[in-house]
C-alpha cells in the first residue's frame, strides 16, 4: 500500500515575503505580555460567575441532549449555530455516550454530507470525506488548532477525551488557513469544570476488549478561581483481524485560572499510548474471510506514542474589546511495520492461485506540530447594527523526520498459512528526509446583524507558506518551495421571529502543490470555490434544530498527469443537498436525522476520467438514530437506541472501473441507571453485515482486491457519576 499511503499535506509551491519565524515569536510574546499587564493592573478583583454545567449555550459544550445552541468553529466567535451562513454539524456529548464511537470517525458516523472509514478498518488514522472530499486526515483540529496527520502520524483523538465535535462544511481557509475544499473537523476537549464531577466505567466487548476510564474534575478553591478535570482511559483488546491490537492508554489533564469574569487561561494536554493495527486489502473471490491476516504476528505492528500541551487564553479589555491566545505544541513517534498483499506467485504467469507474494513496508518518523493563532475581537453597536469584527495572525509549523523502508517479503500460502516464517526488515529505502511546512496567516472577518433579523459576513486571509524537504536517500528530492495565498468569504441570511433564517453564502480555500510544471513554472495553489443556499429553522415549539442547504463546490488547478508529464489543468465539481435534524421531545424521545445528495463529477482531467465520479464517493446517503428514555414509573431509568446508517454505492478508482456496492447498517443501545449508576450495552452493526469500504484492482493480473468494513462490535459497560 506504499503507492495508496495517505499524506497529511498539500505540497507548497514557492514566493517570497514569508515573514521570519523569529519576528512571529516576538509578536507572539508581545501580544501575550499586553494581554498580562492589561488585566494585572485591574484594582478589584471579581470572582467567578456560577456558570450551570450542561447549559445548552456554551460554544464548547458539555450539551444537556442533541441540540448544540452556539459555536466557535464556524466564526472563531461565541456565535448561534443558526447566524452562521455555512452548514454545522456538532456532536453533542449526550450523543457521544449514548453511542458509544469507538474512534473519532465513528462520532460523525450520523452527519449529512460526511462519509465515514472510506478505507475501511485503519486504525492508523482517523479517516472521513467530507462533501466527496477526503480531508479527516488533513483537515482535522483540536479545539480551533491544527490535529492533522503528518504523512504516517496521525495524532489520532481519543473519542472519551472529548465534549463535543463539531464539523464546518465547505471552505474554511479565510479562519484556518490552508485546508481542503470539502471543510474540517473540530474536536472540542473536555474542560474543567465549575461544579465537581466523578464519573468512571469498566467495559468489556468483542474481542476480549477490555477498558477502564476516569473522568474528574471540578474547583480547586473555595473562590472558584482555580479548576480542573483529569480524564483517563486504559484499554486492552483487539479487532476482528487475526494477530491484531487494540490497545490504548490516555490521559488528559486540564486546568482552569479564572481570576475574574474578564480573564480565563486554559491549559490543556494529553498522551497517549497505542499498539494498534493497520488496514489491509484482502483479494476478493478467494473465500478470505474478513479477520484473514496477510501480515506476521511478530512483525506486523503500528506502535504510536503522542501528547501535547497547549493553552487557551482570553481578556476583555472593556465592553469593545477581547483578545485570545490559542497555542499547542504535539510530537508523535511512529513504529509502522507492515507486510501485505501484492500480487498471485508468478504475477502474469498466475503460477498459482493460492500463494500470494507479500510487500514489506517499515515507517520509523517522529512528526512535530507547533501551532499559535492570536486574536483581537471588537464588538460595537452602530445604532440598528450589532458589529462583530475579528483580526487574527496565526502560525503553524509541522515537521516529520523519518525513514521508510521496503522490499520483498515471504510469499503466504492462503490455504495453509505459516506465520512463524522470521521476517528480515527491509533495506531499500523509500524516503529519508526532514520536511518541514510552515504557515503564516493574517486574517479578518466582520460579522453585522442590522435591526435584529439581518446577518451579513464577510472575510478574508492572506496566507505565506514555506515548504522545505531535506533529502538524505541520495535521490535528489530536496526541495525549498515558498506560495502565497489570498482566500475569501461573504454570506447573507435573515433572522425570522419564528426560527427560519435563509442564507446564502460563499467561501474559498486553497491547498499548495509541490512542483513544477514542464515549462519549470512552479505549481499554484488548488483553490476551492462554493456557493451554497440553504435554511436553518429553530423552532419555537419543541427542542430542535433543523438544517438544509444546497451547494455548488469547485476545486480548481488540480495537479493532473499527462504522458508523463504533470500539468494543473484538474478540475472535480461536487453539487449536492444535505439535510439534518436534531430534536429532544418532552417524551424523552432525542433523534438525529440526515440525508446527502451528491452529483460529484470530474470535469477537467485526462480525457479517459472526465465526466466521471471521483473514487470513494457515493451519491446518495441517510441515517436515522433514535434514544427514548423512560421518565417515570416501572421502568423509570431504562433507555433504549437504535439507529440505521444507508452508504450508496461509489467507485474504487476515478476510471469508474470499479463498483463498490453500497450497504445499510444496524447499530443499537440498551441502558438502565439508577442513583449515578448505568449498565449499558452498545452494538454497532447489528446483523454484523459483510460489507466493503472501497475496492481496487492489485497485483500484475488486476485483480480485484477490498478493504471489509467493520463487523459487528458488541460492548457492554458499568458506569457510575456522581
Amino acid at each position: 500500500m506504499i503507492e495508496m499511503r495517505l499524506s497529511a499535506y498539500r505540497a507548497a509551491g514557492r514566493r517570497n515575503g514569508i515573514p521570519s519565524q523569529g519576528s512571529l515569536i516576538a509578536a507572539t510574546c508581545l501580544l501575550t505580555l499586553l494581554c498580562t499587564q492589561a488585566f494585572a493592573q485591574e484594582n478589584t478583583v471579581e470572582l467567578n460567575p456560577i456558570n450551570i454545567e450542561g447549559q445548552t449555550d456554551s460554544p464548547i459544550g458539555p450539551d444537556d441532549g442533541y441540540i448544540a445552541k452556539n459555536t466557535t468553529t464556524g466564526s472563531k466567535t461565541d456565535t448561534p449555530l443558526r447566524e452562521i451562513l455555512q452548514s454545522v454539524s456538532v456532536v453533542t456529548r449526550k450523543q457521544l455516550d449514548d453511542r458509544q464511537p469507538g474512534q473519532l470517525e465513528d462520532a460523525l458516523s450520523y452527519l449529512a454530507g460526511v462519509t465515514t472509514s472510506p478505507w475501511g478498518v485503519d486504525n492508523r488514522f482517523d479517516q472521513c470525506l467530507i462533501r466527496g472530499f477526503d480531508l479527516c486526515t488533513s483537515a482535522i483540529y483540536r479545539d480551533g488548532l491544527p490535529q492533522k496527520v503528518i504523512d504516517f502520524s496521525g495524532f489520532k483523538i481519543e473519542p472519551y477525551g472529548l465534549e463535543r465535535v463539531e464539523v464546518l462544511k465547505g471552505p474554511s481557509s479565510v479562519l484556518y488557513g490552508e485546508n481542503e475544499a470539502g471543510g474540517m473537523v473540530n474536536a472540542i476537549s473536555k474542560r474543567p469544570t465549575d461544579t465537581p464531577i466523578y464519573d468512571g466505567f469498566l467495559s468489556y466487548g468483542s474481542f476480549d476488549t477490555v477498558e477502564a476510564g476516569l473522568d474528574i474534575g471540578g474547583p480547586v478553591d473555595d473562590a472558584g478561581v482555580w479548576s480542573y478535570r483529569l480524564t483517563g482511559l486504559v484499554r486492552n483488546g483487539a479487532i476482528e483481524t487475526d494477530y491484531s491490537r487494540n490497545d490504548r492508554i490516555f490521559v488528559a489533564p486540564a486546568l482552569t485560572w479564572q481570576p475574574d469574569a474578564q480573564t480565563s487561561l486554559t491549559i490543556l494536554a494529553n498522551y497517549q499510548w497505542d499498539r494498534l493495527a493497520p488496514g489491509q486489502f484482502l483479494p476478493v473471490g478467494y473465500g478470505l474471510p474478513r479477520s484473514f491476516f496477510t501480515g506476521s504476528p511478530d512483525f506486523d505492528r503500528f506502535d504510536a506514542n503522542h501528547g501535547s500541551i497547549g493553552y487557551q487564553f482570553s481578556h476583555e479589555f472593556d465592553d469593545h474589546w477581547t483578545v485570545r491566545q490559542n497555542l499547542r505544541y504535539s510530537q508523535q513517534d511512529t513504529d509502522y511495520r507492515q507486510l501485505y498483499f501484492g500480487d498471485w506467485l508468478g504475477g502474469p504467469a498466475m503460477i498459482d492461485d493460492h500463494t500470494m507474494a507479500r510487500t514489506l513496508f517499515t515507517v520509523d518518523e517522529t512528526a512535530r506540530l507547533f501551532s499559535v493563532d492570536n486574536q483581537a475581537e471588537y464588538k460595537a453597536d452602530f445604532g440598528l447594527v450589532e458589529n462583530k469584527l475579528l483580526f487574527g495572525l496565526d502560525y503553524n509549523r509541522q515537521s516529520v523526520d523519518g525513514i521508510n523502508h521496503y522490499g520483498q517479503g515471504p510469499v503466504l500460502d492462503i490455504l495453509n498459512p505459516d506465520y512463524s516464517i522470521p521476517i528480515t526488515p527491509p533495506a531499500g529505502i523509500l524516503v529519508d528526509r526532514v520536511e518541514t511546512i510552515g504557515q503564516v496567516g493574517l486574517y479578518a472577518q466582520n460579522q453585522s446583524r442590522i435591526a435584529d433579523h439581518w446577518v451579513l459576513t464577510f472575510g478574508g486571509r492572506q496566507a505565506w507558506i514555506d515548504h522545505t524537504n531535506e533529502d538524505r536517500s541520495g535521490n535528489g528530492g530536496s526541495y525549498d518551495q515558498n506560495d502565497h495565498a489570498f482566500t475569501g468569504n461573504a454570506g447573507v441570511g435573515y433572522l425570522f421571529d419564528n426560527g427560519l433564517t435563509p442564507y446564502a453564502s460563499y467561501a474559498e480555500s486553497f491547498t499548495t502543490n509541490i512542483g513544477q510544471s514542464q515549462s519549470g513554472d512552479a505549481f499554484q495553489p488548488s483553490l476551492g470555490k462554493q456557493y451554497e443556499v440553504g435554511v436553518k429553522y429553530e423552532p419555537s415549539f419543541f427542542p430542535g434544530f433543523i438544517t438544509a442547504s444546497l451547494f455548488d463546490l469547485r476545486k480548481t488547478n488540480v495537479v493532473t498527469s499527462i504522458g508523463q508529464f504533470q500539468v494543473q489543468t484538474g478540475e472535480v465539481r461536487h453539487r449536492g443537498l444535505e439535510i439534518e435534524a436534531n430534536a429532544d421531545l418532552a417524551s424523552g424521545l432525542s433523534m438525529t436525522a440526515a440525508y446527502t445528495y451528491l452529483d460529484a463529477e470530474i470535469t477537467k482531467d485526462a480525457p479517459a476520467v472526465v465526466g466521471n465520479r471521483p473514487s470513494l464517493v457515493p451519491e446518495h446517503q441517510a441515517s436515522l438514530w433514535a434514544n427514548y428514555e423512560v421518565g417515570n414509573g416501572m421502568l423509570e431509568g431504562l433507555s433504549v437506541g437504535a439507529g440505521v446508517r444507508y452508504i450508496g454505492a461509489s467507485f474504487g478508482d476515478n476510471a469508474n472501473a470499479t463498483n463498490v456496492p453500497g450497504h445499510t447498517l444496524v447499530d443499537a443501545a440498551l441502558r438502565y441507571q439508577k442513583n449515578g449508576w448505568q449498565a449499558a450495552i452498545n452494538v454497532s452493526n447489528l446483523f454484523d453485515k459483510t460489507y466493503y469500504s472501497t475496492c481496487y484492482r492489485a497485483g500484475s493480473n488486476e485483480d480485484l482486491s477490498c478493504i471489509y468494513g467493520e463487523g459487528r462490535v458488541i460492548k457492554g459497560s458499568l458506569s457510575m457519576r456522581f
